[in-house]
């Protein structure tokens, strides 16, 4: 995978101090109708002509964008090491970034990033649009506009928010606390276990004591990822052909079990006895719930408690998005089970609350 990239200067009247690197990697906000009708990316190059108050920005843009612009529905692993690393190659010459992506996994990948980018102390924000930036009622313009202005948002030299996020319909979210819940409305993300990072009216009001601030060291780029997982859906009428064709994927390390409430799943015999043989075999199982707010709380219920029991790691707050792109990480990385449960249940950027 390529990427090729183009130096856009917002005035010509002096040299901003302030740089920021857009990465584009598709979607729709970069998306332009041709004489047919039809919607092609058109050339970042010439940004400056479909958003002119780029210029009353004061910042100094390059724009770096995928070699071939692709449906978010096609992000796979790969397109995240190239995002991770375009960031992390060019992260010195750089104040900020903002990644334009297709909604459909952008959550994925900006939790993906917030992992694989340690001791991040830059801010890199996740942008889109729900309409084409040609569009008369888009909604590309204010996105960008302001992911832009988040991005170069400094305090006493310092970026106000250094952290992977998401900007959307006036609201920043922490990337990895995020999911999209709407296809047709500008509101197209939600943040349920965590506050907004910020709030774009007529100013910007940034959340300040929930970014997190805090850096232990050096950038470090974790570019593995072992993509060897799958996720279990618990629904009414499960079966054991099911269960058994999950389980039974070849060179399968781990699974993200959705389950009801606070981690409650069937208490069949047959179920727990498929589960428990996984965990023998040495595969990791991670329970997160499916509901878009609460957490799992394994053994609050009779339900779960088995789990527990079994071994299956309680995932606590983590959102699928976070939990997949985490799990492929640290699988990567360990092949200890319990240095894998340890770093699956401790926060490593803020995708978790504590107890």
């Amino acid at each position: 995978m390529k990427y090729n990239s183009c130096n856009i200067i917002t005035s010509s009247a002096y040299e901003p101090d302030t740089s920021i690197l857009i990465i584009y990697t598709g979607g729709t906000l970069g998306m332009v109708h041709n004489e047919d009708g039809a919607l092609i990316p058109f050339d970042f190059s010439s940004i400056l002509d479909h958003i002119p108050s780029l210029r009353k920005l004061q910042l100094n843009l390059t724009v770096m964008s995928f070699e071939e612009p692709i449906d978010s529905s096609n992000v796979n692993p790969q397109h995240w090491k190239l995002m991770a690393r375009m960031i992390y190659d060019h992260y010195a010459n750089f104040d900020g970034f903002v990644v334009l992506h297709g909604t459909d996994t952008m959550a994925f990948s900006a939790s993906a990033l917030s992992f694989m980018l340690e001791n991040l102390d830059k801010p890199i924000v996740f942008t889109g649009a729900q309409l084409p930036i040609t569009s008369s009622r888009s909604d590309a313009r204010e996105n960008l506009i302001t992911a832009l202005e988040i991005a170069s948002a400094k305090e006493n030299g310092k970026p106000v928010a250094p952290e992977v996020s998401i900007y959307f319909d006036s609201l920043l979210l922490r990337g990895n606390r995020s999911k999209k819940v709407e296809s047709i409305h500008f509101d197209a993300f939600e943040s349920e276990n965590y506050p907004s990072l910020a709030e774009a009216g007529v100013e910007i009001s940034f959340n300040k004591k929930y970014i997190n601030t805090s850096v232990k060291g050096p950038l470090t780029l974790h570019s593995m990822l072992d993509t060897s997982v799958a996720v279990l859906k618990i629904f009414p009428g499960i079966t054991e052909e099911y269960v058994d064709a999950v389980i039974a994927i070849p060179g399968l390390r781990g699974i993200v079990m959705e389950t009801f409430g606070s981690g409650n799943a069937p208490t069949y015999n047959w179920f727990l006895e498929k589960i428990q043989g996984a965990v023998d075999k040495g595969i990791v199982i991670l329970n997160i719930t499916q509901c878009l707010g609460g957490r799992v709380d394994q053994g609050r219920y009779e339900t779960s408690k088995d789990l527990e029991s079994i071994g299956v790691i309680g995932g606590a707050d983590l959102t699928l998005e976070a939990a997949i792109s985490k799990l492929m990480m640290v699988l990567a990385e360990e092949q200890n089970m319990a240095q894998i449960a340890s770093r699956m249940t401790n926060s490593i950027c803020g995708e978790l609350s504590s107890n």
